[in-house]
């Protein structure tokens, strides 16, 4: 017997087939001439198909009469053409085996729209509804396009340590790996720690980045990425922030920013262009459900077809003031440009995508590439109208002098980041990288709220549950 997903026995090429489907009830009407209507969902895709049990079935009293949401079956039949609106297709029912129940006085997922604060308490089986199923299935599309994307361009996927000494930002918001017993250290009230005794023998970190270790592969194989998780011990309880978070971080040697530009834009384009085409159904379901505007799908395609607007910080700064628009935070050159500067430059004065580039160098990390001013590096954030910064990268510092002194700058201790300045003592060479925060591009191309929506069980102050 052949098995089919929910997705492939709504197709009209599988009308004439008998298969056997699996999945989780949706809903069950039974009519008034002897038989009853069952919508299946496995998760294959935003709709159902429709089971239809005829009351000859052995079981149909016993069983299919009792079914109600959330109870998982298996169904065997004939895919025949629907008559029902909305439906090219339906099963007619030689036999249905019931393989779990859901009492429908506990199962949370009744009919009724439930928020989606209330949802996140039910993580563990908010994938079940019409969004969730939506958001994973658009999520994997991003996922899948990124390392085409990249695999296409002959770029190495590599793999960077999750538990780092070196702190990428110099941010300090990092979470600390022990095995040292903490309970009886503050029993003991010792004034300093003795890292001697923990596992590492040196304070140790759950990792910002991947971006360091990458640029060492980069210095050797010419172009790399890194996909993996990251984690920010910033406690920020806002629909933007998450402490575990998955980045993707390219780095390119022999690349410098105009080159790093180039290659966000055309990265950007290919993961909106990809859920566009391959996850048509669920991104129809985003616009006219879930976006307010009912416009994302035209503002996905406009920034797939237009030129992204490439701006210095400086004339950035002088466009913001010279707008008079009141903003929450005043405008000067020098400060760090917050998300209602960003939105102000995509979605009022431009009208697109925009990269900044160019920055401060006050404002940015210790490893960005110094202009001749010495007073701006070589840094550029990609801003995109609804969100603004979606990506940051730069060119990096590849110059050990220049490196050292920034370093030093920044109050970082070069010895401790030996092997990094190895790689500008070694044959050094320009380079540069980007990273793009996985949850912040799927929460652009749902058009979802809250980021804590777009990764499956999300992790932010006070809550680490399942």
């Amino acid at each position: 017997m052949k098995k089919l997903s929910v997705n492939e026995a709504r197709q009209a090429d599988a009308i004439g087939s008998s298969v056997k489907i699996q999945g989780w009830v949706r809903t069950r009407r039974d009519s008034k001439a002897g038989f009853s209507f069952i919508e299946l969902n496995d998760g294959s895709s935003q709709g159902n198909i429709q089971i239809v049990a005829p009351g000859e079935l052995a079981n149909y009293e016993s069983d299919v009469k009792r079914l109600t949401a959330g109870c998982s079956i298996s169904a065997v039949g004939e895919i025949k053409e629907s008559g029902g609106r909305g439906q090219t297709t339906e099963m007619l029912a030689d036999s249905i085996e019931v393989h779990g129940w859901a009492d429908p006085e506990t199962y949370p997922l009744q009919k009724k729209r439930h928020s989606m604060e209330k949802l996140r308490e039910w993580a563990h089986l908010r994938p079940r509804t019409n969004t969730f199923g939506a958001v994973a299935r658009t999520r994997n599309c991003i996922c899948n396009s990124i390392h085409q994307f990249f695999q296409e361009q002959a770029f190495l996927y590599i793999n960077t340590p999750i538990i780092t000494a070196s702190d990428c930002e110099g941010a300090g918001e990092m979470f600390q790996v022990t095995t040292m017993n903490l309970d009886g250290i503050a029993k003991q009230q010792i004034e300093k720690l003795n890292y001697r005794f923990d596992f590492f023998d040196k304070p140790s970190y759950l990792t910002v980045s991947g971006q360091l270790e990458a640029e060492t592969y980069a210095c050797s194989l010419g172009k790399v990425y890194t996909f993996g998780p990251t984690f920010r011990a910033e406690n920020s309880n806002t629909s933007r922030h998450l402490a575990e978070f998955w980045m993707v971080e390219p780095e390119m040697a022999f690349f410098e920013l105009t080159d790093d530009m180039d290659l966000a834009e055309a990265f950007l384009k290919r993961i909106f262009a990809d859920a566009l085409s391959q996850c048509g159904e669920d991104m129809q379901f985003f616009n006219d459900r879930i976006d307010e505007s009912h416009t994302l799908i035209e503002r996905l395609e406009g920034i797939v077809e237009t030129d992204f607007v490439r701006l210095p910080y400086t004339e950035a700064v002088d466009v913001l003031v010279k707008s008079k628009k009141k903003f929450d935070f005043p405008v000067q050159w020098g400060i760090d440009l917050q998300s209602e500067h960003e939105r102000f430059l995509t979605e009022e004065h431009f009208k697109k995508p925009v990269i900044l580039y160019d920055y401060p160098k006050t404002i940015k990390p210790f490893y960005m590439y110094c202009n001749d001013d010495d007073k701006t590096v070589r840094a550029m954030d990609v801003l995109v109208p609804g969100v603004g910064e979606i990506i940051g990268g730069s060119q990096r510092e590849h110059r050990l002098d220049v490196l050292a002194s920034r370093m030093k700058d920044q109050d970082l201790d070069i010895e401790e980041y030996w092997w990094y300045a190895d790689l500008r003592r070694y044959g050094t060479v320009p380079h540069a990288g980007f990273g793009l925060g996985l949850e912040r591009a799927v929460q652009f191309v749902t058009s979802m709220a809250n980021i804590r929506d777009v990764i499956p069980f999300p992790r932010t102050p006070g809550n680490a549950e399942f």
